[in-house]
């Protein structure tokens, strides 16, 4: 419209100046006029805006959380004094902060007699019930004569034990007290990294310290049953067994551990998923220990080679290196160099995953498993047994070599068949044993008395099969091997030598 409107008297300008320069002003001032301005450039709206305010949830939490203090009988030291932390004395007295009780130093005359309890460490925990339940960490108790749990408002009671798992690091305990502030417990799924989270505590034994950070990873694998929330709250000797909470004031890990060289924060706290925990602490008030589930499987974290060798589309799932004689794996058909990819119609990303999930099972419970064999998936059935106290198990016989040898010089191998005996004693249909290693074979670890059960995915009963099979191969080409050294199973490739 504005283009139109201005057109006539662009005209009679244009009629005044030369053609070709006429044309040319023409040409300009109407591109300039059908041409929009530019326009400012969008701002968005910033994804963070200030910084949240905690007040509200240590109202709401604070009175929940206990400080924990472990007594233990023992006799005193020579010289009749306790040896002090000089170090945190030194930060108590510049920062006119009350020594706690156990930190400081003893004179000879204040020095307890034989067997009397003595302060030994300290701790943080959380109220579970009204009724006196409360929750810590294992190695907050662990070896302690007494336990005195003191709430905010300072009551303070004796403490007993009701259970502790050191393999979860959780443990609860019981005060008789009635009309405690049980906490809230919160979702852990919900919980995404970047997330605010607070911690309360006793950090130094310094009651009720509230610290506050952001959720820097979840599923660390740094443990055997659980797998861990990071963060970077500062956390401190003291704080262990003490909430870690959202911003909705729901409870959901307990810190216990720091990754440190000094032994004070760096940076980095785990925290036990709240889900993890209940689930144990549900076992310890009920039966007072934790039953775990277990097939009798070793294994370990799946290389490139295995899953290549398995035909599995990517680095997954655990691999079998031993199974034990007459336990649940055995008697479902599982066997070395087996990739296990779900248990239960649960995919296993990672082999830590395979441990939670069989841990996290009740005992006689028949489940599915999901294994790649030789290139081939199968389904198999397993009824899951409970975990047995460490004993000792009696070590499978070590393979003798045969007396008759093949030398296979491009994979500078030395050859021999299994005995039956052999076969017994490791639990295999076939294989062929090593009686000498050089050169790729080396290079490759292989070593004397180790078994290769099979090639390629090709299951090896032999000799006369291990080289027919070679026979067949394009010469030079790397070759994947499956062996057995003693009761383990694990994949190596062997790159022959240029024929």
């Amino acid at each position: 419209m504005i283009a139109k409107s201005l057109m006539p008297s662009l005209l009679f300008v244009t009629t005044r100046l030369q053609p070709s320069l006429a044309q040319a002003c023409a040409a300009m001032l109407c591109l300039a006029l059908l041409i929009p301005a530019p326009r400012a450039w969008a701002q968005s709206a910033p994804l963070v805006s200030g910084l949240p305010d905690f007040t509200g949830l240590v109202d709401a939490v604070g009175p929940s959380v206990v400080n924990i203090r472990t007594l233990e009988k023992a006799k005193p030291k020579a010289g009749g004094a306790n040896t002090p932390d000089e170090q945190m004395l030194e930060f108590f007295r510049r920062f006119g902060i009350p020594v706690p009780p156990g930190a400081g130093p003893r004179s000879p005359r204040q020095a307890p007699p034989d067997e009397e309890a003595q302060p030994s460490g300290v701790g943080s925990g959380f109220v579970l019930t009204a009724d006196g339940f409360i929750m810590t960490n294992a190695h907050v108790i662990e070896g302690a004569d007494e336990l005195l749990v003191t709430l905010p408002d300072q009551r303070e009671y004796k403490a007993r034990v009701i259970g502790s798992d050191k393999r979860t690091d959780v443990a609860v305990v019981k005060v008789e007290a009635l009309g405690l502030s049980p906490v809230k417990i919160g979702d852990v799924s919900r919980l995404r990294v970047g997330e605010w989270v607070m911690a309360i505590g006793s950090p130094f034994g310094l009651d009720n310290t509230v610290t506050a950070g952001i959720v820097s990873a979840k599923q660390r694998d740094t443990g055997d049953y659980l797998p861990f929330i990071q963060t970077d709250v500062a956390i401190n000797p003291g704080n262990s067994g003490g909430p870690l909470i959202n911003m909705r004031g729901e409870v959901v890990g307990i810190n216990s551990q720091i990754y440190s060289r000094s032994g004070g924060f760096q940076g980095i706290s785990f925290a036990i998923p709240i889900d993890e925990a209940v689930r144990v602490s549900d076992q310890l008030r009920t039966i007072g220990r934790v039953s775990r589930g277990r097939i009798g499987v070793q294994f370990e974290q799946v290389s490139k080679e295995a899953a290549e060798s398995n035909g599995l589309g990517q680095v997954r799932g655990a691999l079998v290196r031993g199974v034990e004689l007459n336990s649940p794996a055995a008697k479902a058909g599982l066997e070395p160099g087996d990739i296990i990819v779900s248990f239960d119609g649960k995919a296993i990303e990672r082999s830590a995953d395979l441990r939670r999930l069989v841990g996290n099972t009740a005992p006689g419970t028949a489940s599915r498993i999901t294994i790649f064999r030789r290139g081939a998936q199968r389904e198999l059935s397993i009824t899951v047994a409970e975990v047995e106290s460490d004993a000792p198990r009696a070590a499978a016989a070590p393979p003798a070599p045969a007396p008759k040898t093949v030398v296979v010089k491009g994979l500078g191998l030395g050859l021999s068949n299994l005995t039956e005996a052999q076969k017994k004693a490791l639990a295999v249909p076939g294989g062929v044993v090593v009686v000498s290693v050089e050169g790729p074979a080396a290079r490759a670890g292989l070593r004397e008395d180790d078994v290769i059960v099979s090639v390629a995915n090709e299951q090896i009963k032999d000799l006369q099969s291990f080289q027919a099979f070679l026979a067949k191969l394009e010469r030079n080409k790397p070759l994947s091997v499956l062996f057995r050294r003693g009761e383990w199973a694990q994949y190596t490739v062997i790159r022959p030598e240029p024929r």
